[in-house]
């Protein structure tokens, strides 16, 4: 990104770099691994085991004498010192209740993990946007201040050319002095506000902290920025959050039949084949093999559990009611929240629009008494005064706007107006 930018520039830039929405993004690819890790057991599991062993002493089995059942028995070693088997197993899943969730659910687990990341993304959106207008206010705020030095700069002179002059006496050039040297520290407050919230811009986007970063901004777009159409109707679907939450009632709704396909058998199907190697002589061990195979089906199926069966069907029965719950107050959460920020955001507007009277107001004072002073009609400190008036009325302006613009990025937030 080049080091000057726009607001669209910086929210781009940030959902590609911010830290909480590469987090998303890979989060979004665990699970999506996860998924076909555990859909892997649909396909057919194969699998190898070898062993080789040598008896240090054969087992011992006792056999009775026929013809004295009574008396002692014989002892007789069975087997062979040296032994190696290697078998091959296939076990196929026909049904098992865990793969079946995972196959059915896999699509809403998927989507649940992308909106979590588009969650992010709003955040990411709203939160670099008031960053970027925080940082343009002080950047306005410094314009106003320097504009006022200037001003102040030229007072200073007439001041001191009307002393010399034996019109006025030194208090006003001193008083003039007083406040330019006041306005310079206000400037410099003002500078150091810029570096601190230019840190935080940088923090929101994700942008190197050594790296320079100025803002573009076409001032006449502020005007339009703080436009809102308040007749709009609050929508539900258009909020992130409503749409997690029905995301989150379908995958309930596969727990409610996960815990009924409880009462169902698991059901697989297996292939075993082996080969085994036996032998007195070590050396001879592999050169006969006595192979043997086997298929057939297992079928598992619990009887009797103390009824856990039924409670469980019964828990997710009971937390899907739960989330009808949810979703109403999410709906009054959703108009509280849009209530809220438009009563603020109204409130913000006339009082934007009112002080965008006063800054008019008070130059075309600050220009008469300024004429006044000059001629000699007026003190300085009448003039200190409306330039004081002017000054407030610039910053309260620009602040106000502000503030207006930052109340319709809510208003805009709680419309679900704002695309992740």
């Amino acid at each position: 990104m080049d080091s000057s930018a726009t607001l669209e520039e910086c929210i781009q830039y940030a959902l590609a770099h911010q830290v909480d929405i590469r987090q998303a993004q890979l989060d979004e690819q665990i699970v999506d691994r996860t998924i076909k890790s555990r859909l892997a057991d649909w396909y057919p599991q194969i699998g190898l085991t070898y062993n080789i062993q040598h008896y240090l002493q054969l087992p011992v089995l006792l056999f009775p004498d026929l013809n004295n059942p009574t008396g002692p028995r014989r002892e007789i070693r069975t087997g062979v010192a040296n032994s190696s088997t290697a078998a091959l197993s296939l076990n196929q899943t026909i049904f098992n209740r865990d793969v079946l969730l995972v196959n059915r659910t896999s699509r809403d687990v998927l989507y649940q993990a992308a909106q979590n990341t588009a969650n992010q993304k709003i955040n990411v959106t709203v939160d670099v946007s008031k960053a970027f207008y925080d940082l343009l206010l002080t950047r306005q705020q410094q314009a106003i201040l320097k504009a006022q030095i200037e001003r102040l700069a030229r007072n200073l002179k007439d001041a001191t050319n009307q002393f010399k002059s034996g019109i006025v006496d030194k208090t006003d050039y001193k008083r003039a002095t007083i406040a330019l040297n006041n306005a310079n520290a206000q400037l410099q407050q003002a500078r150091e506000q810029t570096v601190a919230r230019e840190a935080v811009l940088k923090n929101q986007m994700g942008y190197p902290v050594e790296k320079s970063l100025t803002i573009n901004y076409d001032s006449t777009r502020l005007e339009l920025d703080a436009v809102l159409d308040t007749n709009q109707v609050v929508s539900y679907q258009n909020r992130i959050e409503y749409q997690r939450l029905q995301t989150r009632r379908s995958l309930l709704r596969s727990e409610i039949d996960y815990a009924r396909w409880s009462l169902l058998p698991t059901v697989s199907f297996f292939l075993n084949y082996n080969l085994n190697y036996q032998n007195q002589d070590f050396a001879q061990l592999y050169s006969r093999a006595f192979p043997n195979s086997l298929f057939g089906l297992t079928l598992g199926y619990p009887i009797y559990q103390g009824g856990r069966r039924r409670q469980n069907i019964r828990i997710a029965e009971l937390q899907f009611e739960r989330s009808d719950i949810d979703v109403t107050g999410l709906s009054n959460d959703i108009d509280a929240e849009y209530q809220r920020a438009l009563s603020q955001y109204k409130s913000n507007w006339i009082n934007y629009r009112n002080l965008q009277e006063n800054v008019a107001l008070a130059r075309e004072v600050y220009d008469i008494i300024q004429l006044q002073y000059k001629s000699g009609v007026k003190t300085y400190l009448d003039v200190l005064i409306s330039q004081t008036d002017l000054r407030t009325a610039e910053l309260n302006f620009v602040t106000a706007q502000y503030q207006t613009i930052s109340s319709k990025i809510d208003v805009e937030r709680a419309l679900g107006l704002i695309a992740p």
